[in-house]
């Protein structure tokens, strides 16, 4: 019986040194969402404005522009998925590229080649596990993303847009992220970038009673059209980029509540296993000191006969 308690007091300190590790990794994912949740309201107004330019130029025009102006017959088209570089954060990158699946089907059912590029590594160990062909991928930065990291994200995607398909050019730029709602709920969505909906950017401003300005454009609106893409596109990634680190650390912050819950109820279950094993194990040894005991009873009472 000895043995048996040793081997759950040896689970319980393992249990209780694990609990110890989840707790902390839950103490600091919760202190990175309110970094992010802040970095993510401080890049909304710039991408707002920036959105409100485009359109601007774009209905002040006629020129014909791939930020603007829908392709024929689209043949190609490019998928920007947001994973997270580390694991212990539930299925945050599951739904993410559970999402990106769901996007490709739909626009290979629509007759569309699909180049997928990929941040994060789980995402790239997902497609490479598959021995899918991927475009191009980044990685060791998903928690805490900076601007120059969707500058370096948006050059490739920005040069196949701007390529003919001949080339090995895209019609369109959709990206799957996973947007950041409130500590307990993140949803991982799909959207496209490019071609811009000039119609639906439109509309929203009409419902927020917004005026679109009127501008001269110097030297030409195909000009302010080839500086904005860039812009534009880098702002839409730094965005997704931004609510898909919130989302990871509210997934992961969650994630290890969880486990350390589970811990907590495992090692109660455990003490009371051990518990009742030293009660077992008390009374064999009561009974045994008693056994005894009457033993050498009998034997002295037999000896003074």
């Amino acid at each position: 019986m000895g043995a048996q308690l040793r081997v759950y007091k040896r689970r319980i300190q393992a249990v209780t040194a694990t609990k110890k590790i989840t707790k902390a990794m839950e103490m600091i994912a919760a202190s990175r969402i309110v970094k992010a949740q802040r970095k993510v309201t401080a890049s909304m107004p710039y991408a707002t404005e920036l959105t409100r330019a485009v359109t601007a130029v774009a209905t002040g025009s006629n020129t014909r522009h791939p930020l603007t102006t829908e392709a024929e017959a689209p043949a190609r088209a490019a998928v920007l998925l947001l994973t997270s570089d580390r694991g212990l954060a539930g299925g945050y990158s599951s739904n993410a590229i559970k999402a990106a699946e769901k996007l490709r089907e739909r626009l290979a059912a629509e007759g569309k080649e699909v180049d997928t590029y990929i941040v994060g590594r789980k995402g790239v160990a997902y497609y490479g596990f598959r021995e899918r062909k991927v475009a191009e991928s980044w990685t060791g930065f998903t928690d805490s993303p900076e601007y120059a990291d969707a500058k370096k994200i948006a050059a490739p995607l920005i040069e196949s847009i701007t390529k003919d398909t001949a080339e090995g050019g895209v019609d369109e730029l959709h990206i799957v992220y996973t947007e950041f709602v409130s500590m307990m709920t993140q949803n991982a969505v799909d959207g496209r970038m490019l071609p811009l909906s000039i119609d639906e950017v439109a509309k929203e401003s009409t419902e927020k009673d917004e005026i679109l300005p009127l501008f001269d454009f110097e030297p030409s609106a195909e000009d302010v059209l080839d500086a904005l893409l860039p812009r534009y596109v880098e702002s839409r990634i730094y965005n997704a980029l931004l609510q898909a680190a919130a989302s990871e650390h509210a997934a992961r912050r969650r994630a290890m509540k969880s486990a350390t819950d589970n811990a907590g109820d495992l090692i109660k279950s455990l003490s009371r296993l051990a518990n009742a094993a030293r009660q077992a194990e008390i009374t064999q040894e009561i009974s045994e000191i008693v056994g005894g005991a009457g033993a050498l009873a009998d034997a002295s009472a037999g000896s003074d006969k």
